[in-house]
């Protein structure tokens, strides 16, 4: 009969600095860039494995995804740029 005997602080402390490492990833998302996809990209083609290379209808969807993130953040700036455009009327003219 075996027993597996687990260490619960330690199972504890990896969870936890992989939760603190998961909000620190998350909250500095908002400054990745093209720039920062391709570098994303490049690594993934470089160390995927050459028997089984990445299926070309999801390395399609990830650059659909990115195109239409970067579109929406775009749209995001163009749409805070009239608003503050049109404050400053209001506060002209209101």
């Amino acid at each position: 009969m075996t027993t597996s005997v687990t260490n619960t602080a330690a199972t504890t402390a990896s969870t936890a600095a992989t939760t603190g490492a998961a909000k620190t990833a998350k909250s500095s998302w908002g400054s990745l860039g093209a720039g920062d996809f391709l570098k994303l990209l490049t690594t993934q083609l470089n160390n995927q494995d050459p028997t089984a290379p990445v299926d070309n209808s999801q390395m399609v969807a990830q650059l659909a995804q990115f195109s239409s993130l970067s579109n929406s953040t775009e749209t995001n700036a163009t749409l805070k740029t009239i608003s503050d455009q049109l404050a400053t009327l209001n506060a002209k003219f209101g």
